[in-house]
């Protein structure tokens, strides 16, 4: 609990009374405060709810919901489940999701509110991925004492075989985008037969084992059925889609976690692209509900053949590549990277950053021009010779023609740009020294942690479908 203060520590902290403090966190009007055993902990950054004015009365707000997220990276989805970011106005659709609310920055960019969502534990095997979470996550008060640089397969045998509280109690939510580079189209499709570890190297292949990086949904597995969670979300790549019976195991072994304590509705894919993200992404969405945790009503909803749509618990899009109906147009490339000065001109470390290598043919991947008036490709976890160019020269066949005649250099896109088409904030730092023990983050890593992430506003449409349904879906603890 060294991440908390007791009743008597926030009482002193704030000069009131131990019942007083015990008063705010009846009424919810310290966020994320927790009761164990009967015994209120205040997270050690709360600080003292405002004073009230007489006869004026407030709603009690709803208590949060704990999130576990494993494989984390750099957080996508743990920033998407939490909201309070900032993005584009036209990736917003308010007659699509009239609950959303945000707060206008200025005629491009909007607030999203934040969500009922913490996360309280989040993992990775990458130093970088921790110190770039921990430098981002801390501005949330969020201790960096949450993150946990091992790996699942660790992390679940010290808590099974010695008996040490790894994982936290009382979880509401566990997500996690298990490594996907051996389902990926772009890899080389090795899938359950991969050939690394669980600790991203290569493996002894005599010996038999479920501990590869292609069969990592495993340990996450493990983990729900160690927290029980009332929900899970795993996230993978569509390619996984296309191997013979993989998304069918893969549901078929996340329905079996306690003696088939979970249901498991169909997993779905999701194009980035069609929630407001300016990119061509895609991914496949796994789903899966406690069933003791279920209101009756949501039981048979979610297991009927066609889930009804007010219990459906995949977000609705809300762009199209036409507009129609209620959907906005696809966010273009050049709306995502508005107001963006050129490297030479930029203060942002992120946007000063770009990859020199040079250009290799339309024969190689990651040799295209990105356009302007689409969307962008795939953002991949790639090195610096696989970047898409932001500008090509004509005689590369670049299309740019106004910015090569204003002496623009061909160039491939910078750090935060990238960010930009990943929907991250710009106060979130990819550029970063080492410091206290923490591993520097180089352009190179940057690029590797920005393509490997969930696109945080599809990690937000997720959250707040579940946060909508939340109280339809399960019974009160």
């Amino acid at each position: 609990m060294h991440d908390y203060l007791t009743v008597n520590e926030a009482a002193s902290k704030w000069d009131v009374s131990p019942r007083k403090v015990q008063l705010y966190c009846k009424e919810g009007r310290i966020p994320e405060a927790t009761k164990y055993g009967g015994v209120w902990f205040i997270p050690t950054q709360a600080t003292r709810p405002v004073h009230l004015k007489p006869g004026l009365k407030t709603k009690p707000a709803p208590p949060p919901l704990r999130v576990l997220s494993l494989f984390s990276g750099c957080g996508g989805m743990d920033l998407g489940f939490e909201g309070g970011f900032t993005v584009l106005k036209a990736a917003i659709n308010k007659k699509i999701n009239p609950d959303w609310n945000s707060r206008t920055i200025d005629k491009n960019w909007v607030r999203l509110q934040k969500t009922r969502f913490h996360t309280v534990f989040a993992n990775d095997i990458r130093p970088d991925a921790k110190t770039a979470w921990i430098n981002y996550f801390k501005n949330r008060g969020t201790p960096a004492t949450t993150y946990y640089l091992e790996s699942v397969v660790d992390l679940v045998k010290l808590q099974k075989e010695n008996n040490l509280p790894i994982f936290p109690t009382n979880i509401d939510v566990i997500t996690g985008g298990f490594p996907c580079q051996d389902f990926s189209i772009a890899g080389k499709r090795k899938g359950f037969d991969s050939d690394k570890s669980h600790t991203g190297k290569i493996k002894n292949l005599d010996i038999p084992s479920i501990e590869n990086r292609g069969q990592l949904y495993i340990w996450m597995r493990k983990v729900i059925a160690l927290v029980q969670p009332r929900v899970f979300i795993a996230e993978n790549v569509k390619g996984l889609t296309n191997l013979k019976d993989v998304k069918e195991m893969i549901e078929h072994d996340f329905a079996a976690v306690c003696d088939g304590g979970y249901l498991v509705v169909p997993a779905r894919v999701l194009h980035a692209a069609e929630f407001g993200v300016p990119q061509s992404r895609e991914r496949v969405i796994f789903l899966g509900f406690k069933k003791a945790a279920l209101k009756p009503a949501a039981l048979a909803a979610l297991t009927s053949p066609i889930i009804p749509p007010e219990y459906d618990p995949y977000p609705l899009p809300t762009h199209a590549s036409l507009a129609a109906a209620d959907h906005k147009p696809f966010v273009t490339t050049s709306q995502a990277l508005v107001c963006l000065a050129e490297p030479h001109l930029s203060n942002d470390p992120a946007q000063q950053k770009y990859s020199q290598a040079k250009f290799m043919g339309k024969h190689c991947q990651g040799q295209t021009e990105i356009k302007l008036d689409g969307i962008a490709p795939t953002i991949r976890s790639e090195h610096h010779g696989n970047i898409e160019y932001r500008r090509l020269n004509q005689e590369h066949g670049g299309s740019h023609l106004d910015e090569l005649a204003a002496g623009l250099p061909e160039r491939r896109l910078t750090i935060r740009e990238c960010a930009r088409l990943q929907t991250f904030p710009d106060d979130y730092d990819f550029i970063l020294p080492a410091v206290k023990g923490l591993k520097n983050v180089t352009a190179s890593d940057a690029y590797k942690l920005i393509g490997n992430a969930v696109p945080p506003l599809l990690g937000y449409h997720l959250a707040k479908r579940l946060e909508t349904n939340w109280d339809k879906y399960f019974k009160k603890p």
